[in-house]
């Protein structure tokens, strides 16, 4: 296995056709300016919290009607005014009861609804595909388990990513700030000046419907791994390996970022998963165990 550790390294994975394989998917799991609302959901775990989401909402907006509304009517209904002689009564037992069982009622609903989404989350299925991801100080490294390679993956326009052998346009380009040296790295990788921030110089990458298991863990400080549009998030501790998993629906780039303060660069952690067909991935995959585990591919020679 190789670890990209130097620079010349890093910016050799950058320009290779391996970290560029998937261009021209759409971009569905980005945050947006001036939104709200939850990313689109891509897996089944994303669907559930979401509708689990305005499920409680509804509750919780509910019990704000009924409270609001019934300070109000107190207020008005047992003013100084209205009611100079006030009740000298102490205890009221069906509206303690009430007060009591109906709370009770509420929590257990919600529990038989949230508790199974929760067990679906950390029940982890049989994997198709195995990846262990590391955090560090301030970057992701992945290994594919099954595969025999792995990669480091930094933010597009980090130091690490800029080389002027490569590009020569990266002499102008300011580490972490977004100006139109910025903007046209971003374009010549395939992304877009939205993307800032979010776009990473290789992405995790795999086959659309199939079973991804993420191994987390980190080598320096606790960091968290994260794509909102597939429903995961899991803490990076350092000595522990935990577990996620998703299987996305959909072909297209999802984004994520580091969900952990970490440290001075904590911003700069960004996540890029790209999903694509199983063909598309077998040709990826192929390629990145050329370009990174050095493993000659086969190659189809045409006879006359």
């Amino acid at each position: 296995m190789t670890r990209f550790f130097s620079l010349a390294g890093l910016v050799a994975a950058l320009s290779t056709t391996a970290a560029q394989a998937q261009d021209g998917l759409e971009v569905i799991g980005k945050p947006v300016d001036g939104a709200t609302g939850f990313q689109p959901a891509a897996t089944e775990l994303a669907r559930d919290l979401q509708w689990l989401d305005g499920m409680i909402l509804v509750i919780i907006t509910l019990i704000t009607l009924f409270v609001t509304g019934l300070m109000v009517w107190v207020a008005i209904r047992y003013n100084q005014k209205r009611n100079p002689n006030p009740a000298s009564f102490t205890h009221h037992t069906p509206i303690e009861i009430a007060w009591t069982v109906v709370p009770i009622v509420i929590l257990v609903f919600i529990g038989a609804f949230s508790l199974p989404v929760l067990f679906k989350q950390q029940e982890i299925p049989e994997a198709d595909l195995t990846i262990k991801v590391t955090g560090y100080q301030w970057y992701w490294g992945y290994e594919y388990v099954d595969e025999g390679f792995e990669f480091d993956s930094y933010m597009l326009g980090s130091p690490a990513t800029l080389s002027e052998a490569d590009r020569p346009g990266d002499a102008d380009v300011t580490p972490f700030v977004l100006d139109e040296h910025m903007e046209a790295k971003l374009v010549d990788a395939g992304y877009s000046r939205d993307e800032f921030l979010l776009a990473t110089d290789t992405s995790v990458v795999v086959p659309v419907g199939k079973t991804v298991v993420m191994q987390v863990t980190a080598a320096d400080v606790i960091h968290a791994w994260t794509i909102p549009a597939f429903g995961v998030k899991q803490d990076a501790v350092p000595g522990r390996l935990a577990e996620l998993w998703f299987s996305a629906e959909k072909e297209g780039i999802y984004f994520g970022q580091c969900s952990e303060l970490c440290g001075f660069y904590h911003a700069y952690m960004p996540i890029t998963v790209k999903v694509v067909s199983e063909e598309a991935y077998a040709e990826w995959l192929a390629e990145a165990k050329e370009e990174y585990a050095g493993v000659p591919r086969a190659r189809v020679v045409a006879s006359n």
